[in-house]
């Protein structure tokens, strides 16, 4: 008999609805319903199950279908992304940290100029990026993955750190090294005065010139030039054009925690000979980069990274014509006809 009603029930609970020690009522299929739908136990509608809590061990990916794309225009969206032999070309991605300073926002300014072809700059402030702190750098995989950037340009100011600039590598758009530099003595494009005929086309490749012995024995240097010629090089390519070649950074070892950089024009002028005479013209931008910090890749990571795809064999006798497809010759040997 209830105590509260003073009603008797009309029939007693079956033994498949009995509650167990933890007062829950068990449903009459022992169970099997309440693991694969949590609503169905808690007596929640099934449209708000989305709102219940997993049970442990089933994940919400279990239950998600795959997304495939249905358009032909997703479809090669994806075959961008996609690992291929012979790689795209690297894109710059360029962060602003909690805090800048007028003077980092220029130097980003000019390298986003510079590399306006290949980078994309985000503008809005990011608090969460701590690229040499462990989960710090979570942020910046994320954004790399999400703009498909494999390099890494963030700026950030401090008391501790003033006018810090940290280049960074992905691979597989995880982070790969960092080098961490300070930015000082610096002079935007927009303080040099040049003929504008002589400014630097797009998507031109650049020459490079590491003066100093410092680049070959101090192993930050020796970092700092990798990430450099990495952020900088463009596309490879096997043949170059000569008159294409209209610029040239110039990286100069100070000291041994010091490099001095500047971008310079080319001006090719006639000298007699089959090779023109080359001029430098200083168009801009010019920095002095103080080594602070750097984290090179782990061994194991290095050689899974530096591996080379493996080439196709060669087969022999067989050629692929365009017009005819795919050809063999084969060997007949002399037959030995009989009159």
């Amino acid at each position: 008999e209830n105590p509260q009603t003073n009603e008797r029930p009309s029939a007693p609970l079956p033994s498949s609805l009995a509650t167990g020690g933890g007062g829950r009522t068990r449903p009459p299929d022992g169970g099997r319903a309440s693991r694969c739908f949590p609503s169905f136990a808690r007596g929640v509608n099934p449209s708000l199950e989305a709102s219940v809590p997993f049970p442990r061990g089933l994940s919400k990916m279990s239950k998600m279908a795959i997304r495939v794309p249905k358009s032909m225009r997703a479809k090669r969206e994806l075959l961008k992304h996609a690992p291929k032999l012979v790689e795209n070309g690297k894109k710059m991605l360029i962060l602003h940290g909690t805090k800048t300073s007028a003077v980092l926002n220029s130097v980003l300014a000019d390298l986003f100029h510079l590399k306006r072809d290949h980078a994309v700059k985000y503008t809005k402030k990011n608090d969460s990026i701590r690229p040499f702190e462990s989960g710090g750098e979570t942020s910046l995989e994320f954004f790399s993955l999400k703009s498909d950037c494999s390099l890494l340009v963030y700026g950030s100011h401090s008391k501790k750190r003033p006018n810090n600039l940290v280049l960074g590598r992905t691979y597989d758009h995880h982070i790969y090294d960092l080098v961490e530099v300070g930015v000082e003595n610096y002079k935007s494009i927009e303080s040099y005065a040049y003929d504008k005929k002589l400014a630097p086309k797009l998507g031109t490749k650049p020459f490079f010139a590491f003066i100093g012995e410092h680049f070959e024995s101090v192993e930050g240097l020796k970092h700092l030039k990798e990430m450099l010629l990495d952020h900088f090089k463009g596309e490879v390519v096997e043949n170059l054009n000569l008159a294409g070649v209209d610029r040239i950074f110039v990286c100069t070892a100070i000291s041994p925690t010091t490099v001095y950089m500047m971008h310079c024009a080319l001006r090719l002028k006639r000298s007699g000979t089959s090779i023109p005479r080359m001029e430098l013209v200083e168009v801009g931008p010019s920095v002095d980069l103080v080594l602070r910090r750097h984290r090179q890749a782990a061994e194991s990571l290095q050689k899974e990274a530096m591996k080379a795809p493996g080439h196709a064999k060669k087969v022999k006798n067989v050629t692929n014509n365009p017009v005819e497809g795919k050809q063999g010759r084969i060997y007949i040997p002399d037959q030995e006809v009989c009159v």
